[in-house]
């Protein structure tokens, strides 16, 4: 009897002992996962830890993985977008030479063949050398050793100090002077030494393709209607070729040759009007951010910045100063509000010359509408005035 009673207090003992120890195995669990909750709340927490953070810094973070698939595919494809430049405009130039070419000896009178033939082949020039040049033109980077050189701050990433104006390319891995943008059609950073090579490019190419497009504007008409008519009579050929009888014959087919000639004008027309509209887009933009004398990063960071000082009440909202909107109520005291400038705006037409490197009226000539390698202002590590301005605006307020 005791023994049964030994062997019953045993069991109920062990028994005890596996709950207490599930039990605690439960505890333990609640209070990992209330750890991890803590730590996921942490981090959420740190990315809003100054005013600076916004919707665009959280967006930025969730799409990190992408901005790093997208920075690795553009690499390795740079290769193959440049190919494919090169060969869509010689497919073009081919085009050109071999369709049209006699097309416009034969029927064009001579003032025109001779606009034809000096306008198409200086723009074909300006479009070859600008586009070797933007390529192979470095855009220019810091000096990795040791130097007197000021820097505006840090970059996170080389851990060295980054000149005003100067990026860090995720794409090149380095950092680049006056960077624009990584142009995955050069397979090359846009920056400080082949900025105006990279404009230069899509302008010409804007205007050639509109050439092509005005120029063959009468031959593509022609063309698709001859390709119409050859799938109207390819039709009857077959209906015919069915139902022939011994006194019928199928209608004439085009030769090789003939269809050839109809699709390639049609090929041209096509793309150039095409690349016409987007690059078209693109090169305005670039103009207008030329006149404002900022490149694509910074209109960002300016509007970002303007932004934040318009939210604190440091500068006005319109583009205007004090004085001006103190005159529209004179009865009453305005404070006079500062307006954000850039820094390195000289003036619409001034950013224009200091961005082409026109110093004196020759140099329209020289330089822009002929082929000159020069090398822009400055070294792009310091920003001292341009001989080629004329008077310079101290900023009221500007990054």
């Amino acid at each position: 009897m005791r023994s049964r009673q030994r062997m019953f207090a045993a069991v109920m003992r062990l028994l005890l002992k596996c709950l207490r120890l599930g039990r605690r195995r439960r505890f333990k669990l609640v209070r990992q996962v209330e750890q991890l909750w803590h730590y996921g709340h942490l981090c959420l927490r740190s990315l809003l830890y100054n005013s600076f953070t916004n919707g665009d810094v959280v967006l930025d973070s969730l799409f990190e993985p992408i901005y790093w698939l997208v920075d690795h595919v553009t690499r390795w494809f740079g290769v193959v977008f440049v190919a494919l430049v090169i060969g869509l405009t010689s497919s073009i130039v081919a085009i050109v030479y071999i369709c049209l070419l006699p097309l416009i000896l034969q029927t064009y009178t001579p003032a025109w063949i001779c606009w034809h033939l000096a306008y198409g082949h200086w723009n074909l020039i300006m479009i070859v050398f600008h586009y070797y040049m933007a390529i192979t033109t470095s855009p220019g980077h810091p000096p990795q050793a040791k130097n007197d050189l000021t820097g505006v701050s840090i970059c996170r990433k080389c851990i060295a100090p980054k000149p005003a104006r100067t990026h860090h390319c995720s794409i090149c891995n380095r950092c680049v002077l006056k960077m624009d943008h990584h142009c995955p059609w050069l397979n090359n950073c846009v920056g400080h030494y082949n900025h105006r090579y990279f404009f230069s490019f899509c302008l010409f190419m804007t205007m050639g393709c509109i050439y092509c497009s005005i120029s063959g504007w009468e031959m593509f008409r022609d063309a698709y209607a001859a390709i119409e008519r050859m799938k109207l009579l390819e039709k009857e050929r077959l209906q015919v070729a069915a139902n022939q009888t011994y006194y019928q014959t199928p209608p004439p087919t085009f030769s090789f040759r003939q269809r050839a000639f109809h699709k390639s004008v049609v090929y041209l027309w096509v793309l150039c009007s095409s690349v016409a509209l987007a690059l078209g887009a693109l090169t305005l933009w670039h103009a207008a951010l030329i006149t404002r004398g900022e490149t694509s990063i910074e209109r960002h960071i300016n509007r970002k910045e303007r932004q934040r000082l318009q939210k604190k009440g440091k500068v006005s909202t319109a583009h205007s100063t004090g004085a001006a909107w103190g005159r529209a109520r004179r009865d009453v005291p305005l404070p006079i509000l500062q307006v954000f400038r850039n820094p390195y705006s000289y003036g619409s037409w001034d950013n224009w010359k200091v961005f082409l490197g026109v110093d004196v009226p020759r140099h329209w000539l020289t330089r822009v509408l002929l082929p000159s390698p020069h090398l822009p202002h400055g070294t792009g590590l310091s920003w001292d005035l341009p001989p080629c301005v004329t008077e310079q605006r101290a900023p009221l307020l500007a990054i």
